[in-house]
């Protein structure tokens, strides 16, 4: 498998528009850093050997409670797809969207913001963080 490029590592915010026709997906523009958590709490499931409870307890584990999460910060870009964004973090509403994953796959579903932040200095562009997390099960499409 070859490189990837992070840039590639795109979140598509979804225009809510299903009728008459299948939502449309848009990028979310001026990402200049970001990343896609994939991971899963531990349920612990040690039992020490009855036989042998003096013995070494192996630890043993299964997985829990999943997370998926997309995090991005970069300038501030205003336009079509902002302005959704926007009305979502304001409203802290459920919205569609899609995190590519580029050598993986599509992961989409109904996502939230659950951290927005503004920054910047007196000469310079708006600078934005955002942390993007699942809000119900999300479908996955691997990468053909």
């Amino acid at each position: 498998m070859s490189q990837q490029k992070g840039r590639l590592l795109l979140i598509q915010i979804g225009d809510g528009d299903v009728d008459p026709g299948p939502e449309t997906f848009s990028n979310l523009c001026g990402l200049t850093t970001r990343s896609f958590n994939l991971s899963a709490n531990e349920v612990d499931t040690t039992i020490p050997d009855c036989a042998n409870p003096g013995g070494a307890v192996q630890r043993t584990a299964e997985p829990g409670i999943v997370n998926r999460t997309f995090s991005g910060s970069g300038k501030f870009f205003k336009g079509a797809t902002s302005d959704t964004v926007m009305g979502h973090v304001t409203g802290a509403t459920v919205f569609n969207a899609k995190v590519i994953v580029p050598g993986l796959g599509t992961y989409t579903g109904a996502w939230f913001v659950s951290e927005f932040e503004f920054a910047g200095e007196m000469e310079g562009n708006m600078d934005f963080n955002a942390t993007f997390v699942a809000a119900g099960p999300l479908a996955f499409t691997a990468e053909v």
